[in-house]
């Protein structure tokens, strides 16, 4: 079952580097001209992702249940040192989910960043500014210079 084990390390591994490069196709298609092309793909793959590393997670949780070891965390680090295969499997594996999350923390900063400059910009344009009189009118002209 320990083989079982390992081979679900190793899928979960492979999973979570795909991720993480999808985060970085992300990360450049959001600083690209061609981000509304680009991103809808990537966060659909993602959301493959995320579904296969949900289901090898519970994969990963069984097989420990089935080796008379808890789930989660504890158990995987019980199996670890009984095995030197899945500790070294288990570090690569954690080591590329601090990666991914690291990319994801980027990723959601830039969409932030983007968001705010969206505000920004809208609020600019309906003339919401924090008191200040609009610069455009619903007809286009300037009611603060009454042109």
């Amino acid at each position: 079952m320990k083989n079982t084990l390992l081979a679900t390390l190793i899928d979960e591994h492979a999973a979570v580097e795909a991720y993480a490069s999808l985060l970085a196709y992300e990360q450049k298609a959001l600083t690209s001209s061609d981000m509304a092309g680009t991103l809808p793909s990537i966060v659909e793959q993602k959301a493959e992702l995320t579904q296969r590393l949900v289901g090898l997670e519970k994969a990963r949780d069984a097989q420990l249940a089935v080796l008379g070891l808890p789930g989660g965390r504890k158990g995987i680090e019980m199996a670890c040192s009984a095995d030197a295969r899945v500790a070294d499997q288990w570090a690569l594996l954690r080591r590329s989910t601090e990666r991914a999350r690291r990319a994801n923390f980027t990723v959601g900063l830039m969409i932030r960043t983007r968001m705010e400059h969206n505000r920004r910009a809208l609020a600019i344009l309906r003339g919401n500014q924090g008191g200040n009189p609009m610069f455009y009118g619903p007809d286009g002209r300037l009611p603060a210079f009454g042109l």
